[in-house]
């Protein structure tokens, strides 16, 4: 293989390179992409300069590693962007708002009733139909407080 590279050095990068695009399509998850075009880098770069297999694979090692960690500290920096952001937090975007108790809290438990779902809330005792703030949640209990 060393024989094939050192006569064949530029195409073989830019063959390799393609092979590791082709590849990604199959098994996605973004560092073949990278790998491949550090190979298709390293072909053109072997085709413009005179250079030894050795450095060819100095040249395709650094680009590999520098491509793929830009990427990985790239893609981990991003926010994920959805449409649906309570999905599997469905406590958390009734923060903020108020309700009526359906049942008074006693021993710092009680449940009001938001949208067609009854919720156990948790906090000072409480009467029925005291209105209340919900100000957080722990798990499906959540946290009010009351409202003059």
């Amino acid at each position: 293989m060393i024989d094939f590279i050192a006569g064949n050095g530029p195409w073989a990068w830019l063959i390799a390179g393609l092979v590791l695009l082709a590849l990604e399509l199959v098994v996605p998850g973004g560092f073949l992409l990278w790998m491949g075009i550090a190979g298709i880098v390293t072909g053109v770069a072997a085709l413009v300069w005179p250079i030894g297999w050795p450095a060819e694979w100095l040249i395709f090692g650094v680009l590999s590693l520098v491509s793929i960690a830009l990427w990985v500290r790239w893609t981990r920096s991003r926010p994920a962007v959805t449409d649906r952001p309570y999905l599997n937090r469905r406590a958390d975007q009734f923060i903020g708002q108020e309700a009526v108790l359906e049942q008074a809290i006693a021993q710092g438990f009680g449940r009001v009733v938001l949208g067609d779902t009854v919720w156990r809330v948790a906090g000072a005792d409480l009467p029925v139909g005291q209105r209340v703030r919900i100000v957080g949640n722990e798990g499906a209990v959540l946290m009010v407080e009351a409202l003059d």
